[in-house]
């Protein structure tokens, strides 16, 4: 039997301080969240909702490195950037706080301490590189070399950023410290550990027996860490941003941003709790057994809240676990994966401004593609086709012709129902299954599927209309137009409320028509909703259609974005090491004309030349037969080397030369030529 809760804690997952929220997060995180939290309010049931910025960790200390200015100049800088963003789109939270808050420092310190204090961490003395010119610790991004793997200069001590392998920093090779350029050497430092595989056997319990309900993805995650044994993780790390170890001897060491982040929720809801008494202590969100906990992450979250976190508070003692994690999978854009290195991302702060007044759109198009289940993809025409072809074409067109018909008929008063056709009745019957199915959905966190059922209401309104055509029956029977128009405004009105967890901002533009002044969820279904007689307000358009030349700005906004990345990843090789002119010398570059070019048999990569060279014809074998057709080349003037050895091929084709060629940052090859033509054998000087 499902246990009843008296309240709700929902919490998402904490965006990070060091770039704008883009359409990945508000798919994977935000907008299910915000949907799930209005559905309970709506059904005025308790609930707090939980946000706010994560403002440690080393990124941000690079970026302000980078930027000249403090990791304070850039969390306050991109805090107030979300902040405002999400306060625009919609999302509710109760709260949205920081974690550089006071109280999060004091609550996350005490939090660490009290573990510590129950002896729940183990200490480890381990090797990491130290800057002496910097008298510092680097984290693994503060130290960069050459590549092991594809040689590339620059790669991090956690990654090349050229060919993506995975690094530890004792891999690179001649590593340096970004911060000081010197050559880092090895020291012994110590830190705290939260020893999870302790913690392994209540969590297998717990997660593989006890919530089989959660979502196969998250369940199917948390099963594979398991199985493969869980490691003690470190709490701690040598830094200078973020909340100092509450240990005397741990100078220099602050929380990793892992184990003081998600403290953040609950820090965040004490900040709301102490400035608004009315909404209850802290504690009875976060440590009373009849408050349901829920988080909502993207799936590079699970471990740490389906793990790691509970965990902590398990090992804590007094704190609820969560009941359900409903983790989304990625949202692509464009076919390819959202990267904010490369800006290839939809920025909501972006969104907000070239589409004002259309976060319901987005917020629509995000739900129906939401990748709840496997990645999914955004693309600018779907986003249009979705706008015009469902909110436009079937909700916004159902609303207007039920509302500026009973204004042009009845004077914009709500008319009465006469006695019920049996279509009337088969309408009001295929309606009447539409609230238990969006609860249910809503109730299980599929919010794709929800939606569609709301949408369904509407497509069955548009549709009763058509059918019914009361703007040809008000000719010979107004009694039956009041009828149907009776029915319509119902519908409408049920639809104010339907969409109100989905499109707020459209349902409080519908409220406002309908002259409707409070709904709750309850009311979902009934008939009844606007009274004979009731005045409406006057009918606007409740969406509008986008067209090509708007949808045509935002895919050239990212082909251009695609262009520069192209562009920008691309960086020369590094010079070779330095020659004496005398080497260079030895030589004989000279102009040859091509005479004849063809492919070599059985051989798909060579083209086989004959070139003039002045004093005899000569052969030249050239391995670009994936850049040149050979007709293009035949009678074109090319540089070659004259005095290599020759080269013998297992074909029996000898090659007296090499042609130049410049290879370019793709790969492809270009032969190289003259601006103009000279006589074959002239030498290169």
């Amino acid at each position: 039997m499902e246990k009843k809760f008296k309240r709700t804690t929902v919490t998402s997952a904490l965006p990070y301080a060091n770039g704008p929220v883009h359409i990945g997060h508000l798919a994977g995180v935000y907008v299910p969240a915000d949907i799930y939290v209005r559905y309970l309010r709506l059904k005025k049931e308790d609930v707090l909702f939980i946000g706010g910025s994560d403002e440690h960790g080393v990124p941000i200390t690079i970026l302000a490195k980078k930027e000249g200015v403090s990791p304070q100049d850039v969390v306050d800088r991109y805090h107030n950037l979300i902040k405002k963003s999400f306060e625009e789109f919609g999302i509710s939270f109760d709260v949205y706080s920081r974690t550089t808050s006071p109280t999060h420092h004091k609550l996350a310190s005490d939090f660490f301490r009290t573990l510590y204090d129950k002896g729940e961490f183990i200490e480890r003395t381990s090797e990491q590189y130290y800057d002496e010119e910097a008298k510092t610790f680097l984290a693994d991004r503060y130290i960069t070399g050459e590549c092991p793997h594809c040689h590339a200069e620059g790669a991090y001590g956690d990654q090349c950023e050229k060919c993506g392998t995975s690094l530890s920093p004792t891999e690179l090779i001649n590593p340096k410290s970004a911060i000081s350029g010197s050559k880092p050497v090895m020291r012994e430092t110590k830190h705290w550990y939260l020893p999870l595989d302790k913690h392994e056997g209540w969590l297998r319990k717990w997660i593989l027996e006890e919530h089989k309900e959660w979502r196969p993805n998250v369940y199917g995650q948390c099963k594979s860490w398991l199985e493969m044994g869980l490691q003690p993780r470190a709490v701690s790390r040598d830094l200078d941003w973020g909340i100092p170890v509450p240990v005397e001897e741990a100078e220099g060491k602050v929380l990793y941003v892992w184990f003081d982040a998600p403290i953040g929720y609950i820090s965040n809801t004490k900040e709301l709790c102490d400035a608004h008494p009315e909404k209850g202590n802290w504690e009875m969100w976060w440590k009373d057994p009849e408050t349901r906990l829920i988080h909502f992450i993207g799936k590079d979250n699970i471990v740490f809240h389906c793990i790691v976190f509970p965990a902590m508070l398990k090992a804590e003692g007094s704190y609820i676990l969560p009941d359900n994690v409903p983790s989304n999978e990625f949202l692509n854009l464009e076919g390819n994966k959202i990267s904010t290195s490369r800006n290839w991302a939809v920025w909501l702060h972006e969104y907000l401004t070239d589409f004002p007044g259309k976060q319901d759109v987005l917020r629509y198009v995000l739900t129906a593609n939401a990748p709840e289940t496997k990645d999914n993809d955004f693309t600018w025409k779907d986003f249009q086709a979705r706008n015009n072809n469902e909110l436009v074409a079937v909700y916004g067109n159902f609303v207007n012709r039920a509302l500026v018909l009973t204004q042009k008929y009845f004077d914009g008063k709500v008319p009465a129902s006469g006695e019920l056709m049996d279509y009337d009745k088969e309408t009001l019957k295929e309606f009447a299954d539409v609230k238990g199915e969006v609860e249910k959905l809503l109730d299980v966190f599929k919010f794709r599927d929800a939606q569609k059922e709301a949408m369904n209401l509407a497509r069955i309104g548009n549709k009763y209309l058509a059918d019914t055509e009361p703007w040809k029956l008000a000719k010979t029977d107004m009694g039956r137009v009041a009828t149907i128009l009776n029915i319509s405004l119902q519908l409408v009105a049920n639809l104010a409320i339907a969409f109100e967890p989905f499109l707020p901002f459209s349902s409080k533009k519908l409220r406002h028509m309908l002259n409707m002044s409070s709904f709750d969820w309850n009311q979902l279904g009934r008939t009844d909703l606007l009274p004979e007689g009731h005045p409406l307000n006057k009918a606007e358009l409740l969406f509008e259609k986008i067209e090509d030349d708007t949808i045509q700005a935002q895919v050239d906004k990212l082909l251009a974005t695609k262009k520069a990345n192209e562009a920008a990843q691309y960086k020369a090789n590094p010079i070779k090491p330095v020659i004496a002119l005398e080497e260079f010398e030895k030589l004989d570059i000279r102009v040859g004309t091509v005479l004849e070019c063809e492919n070599v048999p059985k051989m798909k990569k060579l083209l086989k030349f004959k070139i003039a060279d002045g004093l005899e014809n000569r052969t030249i074998v050239s391995g670009i037969a994936q850049h040149y057709k050979p007709e293009e080349l035949v009678g074109k003037q090319v540089l070659f080397i004259a005095n290599l050895a020759p080269r013998q091929f297992k074909n029996g084709l000898v090659s007296e030369g090499m042609i130049l060629s410049a290879e370019n940052f793709d790969g492809t090859l270009a032969v190289t030529s003259l601006l103009k033509e000279v006589k074959p054998g002239s030498e290169v000087k």
